[in-house]
């Protein structure tokens, strides 16, 4: 019964994209072009009620094996988030949120008894991961796709380790975030918004962390597997720092952002970065049956990390420059 999980997840989600694109709350509910846009027309963003509703629908077949301290945190952050969506919150609050969230996650999953000091790292690494995904939403089907590779990565290495009930927890995800994309890809119909964003972020540290206590997975793994959305955030917003910009203000600096408006599109943008995911998680995957070859796994992608955004930032001051000539 538990392996229908994920086919339950992907039917609901599909169906009710189909009904909430039809209804008057997409109508409602937009994301208006702004600074920070690569889209130019209206667009709703209401998807993540019902990539969030399959979720939940295929976890409802697996709530014996749930844990309330994942399930909890995660329905706050939802509600909290599609409120954001509707009306709008200020960035304060919804960082408390998001920090209350990381603390129940990290405390109640006993990591924060064990050592403080680690409790308190993951702690800001989930609030992080959380933020981040929001941060990397901005191109159509990218999310999603992170979304898809990243949760069916988790999916099967807890396959691997005889661990079928976690496994399809992370399926259920990944299976929701695929029926999602039908909608979501270049051009999208429908963004996922905050909705859905947010809790996809947390649920990324969530279950990475949830998969280490298990001890089907070592650190390294979660984040190698999401280092496409790691890598590109983390870089992007510690150089906005160093100029001292406002780290929340809208922008459109990010890597995957500048590979639209060079002209590579959202379309071949998302197939590059859907190559990546799959490429990085499939070595995450081969690396954790080959624990001799990890560093060398992880030096090999930091230095490919390190040289494409070096390209880039090369050829997007070229490009500054010719445009002001």
């Amino acid at each position: 019964m538990i392996f229908a999980a994920p086919l339950v997840a992907a039917l609901v989600a599909f169906a009710l994209t189909l009904v909430l694109l039809k209804s008057k709350t997409a109508k409602r509910i937009q994301d208006i072009p702004n600074e920070r846009s690569l889209h130019s027309e209206p667009v709703p963003r209401i998807g993540g009620v019902a990539l969030m509703a399959g979720v939940l629908s295929g976890w409802a077949i697996l709530v014996e094996f749930l844990t309330w301290w994942v399930a909890l945190p995660l329905m706050s952050l939802f509600l909290v988030s599609l409120a954001d969506d509707m009306r709008g919150l200020s960035v304060r609050l919804r960082l408390l949120v998001h920090l209350g969230a990381a603390l129940l996650l990290v405390s109640a999953s006993g990591l924060m008894a064990q050592s403080f000091t680690l409790g308190v790292a993951v702690l800001l690494l989930v609030v992080w991961m959380t933020n981040l995904y929001n941060f990397m939403d901005g191109s159509d089907g990218l999310a999603g796709g992170m979304t898809f590779f990243g949760f069916a990565m988790y999916g099967v290495a807890a396959l691997l380790g005889n661990d079928h009930a976690l496994a399809m927890l992370n399926f259920s995800v990944g299976a929701s975030a695929i029926a999602f994309l039908y909608f979501n890809f270049h051009p999208a119909k429908i963004f996922m918004g905050d909705a859905g964003a947010i809790p996809l972020g947390f649920l990324s540290a969530a279950m990475g962390l949830w998969g280490w206590q298990r001890g089907l997975w070592p650190a390294w793994f979660p984040f190698l597997v999401f280092s496409p959305f790691v890598v590109d955030a983390s870089v992007t917003l510690f150089k906005r720092a160093l100029r001292g910009e406002r780290l929340w203000q809208a922008h459109r600096e990010h890597y995957y952002q500048r590979l639209v408006q060079m002209g590579v599109g959202h379309r071949n943008t998302a197939l590059i970065e859907y190559g990546l995911m799959f490429t990085v998680g499939m070595s995450a995957l081969w690396a954790l049956q080959h624990p001799a070859a990890v560093l060398y796994v992880l030096s090999a992608w930091g230095g490919i990390f390190v040289f494409a955004m070096l390209w880039l930032d090369r050829r997007w001051k070229a490009r500054q420059l010719v445009g002001r000539t």
